[in-house]
């Protein structure tokens, strides 16, 4: 039987509640169901350093590792040295030492680098020393890649050009579920749109949105928006903003897990109204994936990333980030929310599922046609 080795240089949260912490357990059991279909063992190695040292000294020893097909690797947005609490390493060269073992071995590794934020000052939190010395630690990061990595995979391509690493870069699918999704009797024949996320961030571009809104009601209301935020954000909204959403009767909930579920049945489409920007440009929302996987087109602004995902097969409209043009998108939108469901049904299961990243990474590690 064939093995696959996947190392993540940290531990896996008991509680997933954000994207970055539900992505290795969600790939993780996706390949679990891909080896149950190809004949092929998955190995999982991962928790604290000194976790991880055990664990591999153990499958060292009974030959468990002779025979690895291919390893996948995941990392976070703090360098992997770090990941121990505290961030503090009792086991330092252990990362070094499995690497430097599937060098020896052959074995074909890729690492998913999901971010590079470090590298934009105005997202980047520390100042002065502590700054110097994290960004030192993130070159030494994608130094490390560069010597022990073959693939290096990406959230998108344009995020390839902000990688520092000469290997060969390649895109991977977002991960979305595949869902029965049974929409709710509509009381009313305006159409339903949801925006879901930040509220206290101008880039978030929810007030830009608003702006849209009005505009595109203005002869004839032809879409209700419900917005879902966090309680403590709405609450810490100015006055002004509150009184903003109460005039153009936005709904404003504060939900999560089945209770969005639910709401989002009752919607006809979505929205990602962020400002663009370098950032933007490269970075795939996990809202997107979201909306898409509960089979709700989206209306979303020109930002590189999201709409290579969201034009190529025809799963939502794309707009600048201007309310004239998120207007009209919206009111185009609102008469033919069908033919991008239908797209959506179509085709982003298959291309942009977990299990389709599991099969990408595969192909690209073993030098398959991609």
């Amino acid at each position: 039987m064939k093995k696959v080795l996947l190392y993540y240089p940290f531990e896996i949260a008991e509680n997933a509640n954000s994207g970055s912490k539900l992505r290795p357990k969600e790939i993780h059991q996706a390949f679990l169901s891909w080896g149950k279909e190809n004949d092929a063992e998955i190995l999982l190695l991962s928790g604290s350093s000194a976790a991880r040292e055990e664990l591999f000294n153990t499958w060292q020893s009974e030959g468990k590792l002779n025979d690895i097909w291919f390893c996948y690797m995941e990392n976070q947005t703090i360098p992997f040295w770090l990941t121990d609490k505290g961030h503090i390493p009792k086991k330092p060269f252990i990362d070094l030492k499995v690497m430097k073992f599937l060098k020896q071995k052959n074995v074909p590794v890729g690492v998913f680098y999901r971010d590079v934020y470090w590298k934009f000052d105005e997202l980047y939190p520390l100042k002065g020393p502590k700054k110097t010395i994290m960004k030192t630690v993130y070159r030494m990061e994608e130094s490390f890649y560069q010597k022990y990595c073959d693939v290096i995979f990406l959230p998108s391509d344009a995020m390839g050009e902000y990688v520092d690493i000469n290997q060969r870069k390649i895109a991977l699918p977002p991960g979305g579920k595949a869902k029965n999704i049974i929409k709710k009797e509509k009381d009313s024949r305006t159409a339903q749109g949801i925006y879901v996320g930040g509220i206290n961030n101008e880039d978030y571009g929810l007030f830009l949105l608003l702006d849209a809104l009005e505009m595109a009601n203005k002869d004839q209301r032809v879409c209700d928006l419900t917005v879902v935020c966090r309680e403590d954000e709405f609450t810490s909204l100015p006055s002004d903003r509150r009184s903003r959403l109460e005039k153009l009767n936005v709904k404003v909930k504060h939900l999560s897990g089945e209770a969005l579920n639910e709401l989002y049945r009752e919607m006809d489409f979505a929205f990602i109204p962020r400002y663009r920007s370098t950032y933007n440009d490269f970075s795939v929302p996990v809202k997107l994936v979201e909306y898409l996987s509960n089979e709700l087109p989206v209306i979303a602004t020109y930002c590189e990333a999201q709409r290579d995902i969201i034009e190529t097969d025809g799963y939502g409209l794309i707009c600048a980030d201007q309310a004239d043009d998120m207007a009209k998108a919206i009111e185009e939108m609102a008469g033919n929310t069908q033919i991008y469901r239908h797209n959506i049904k179509q085709t982003f299961a298959d291309k942009h599922s977990w299990l389709a990243r599991v099969k990408k990474v595969k192909s690209a590690l073993l030098k398959e046609e991609l």
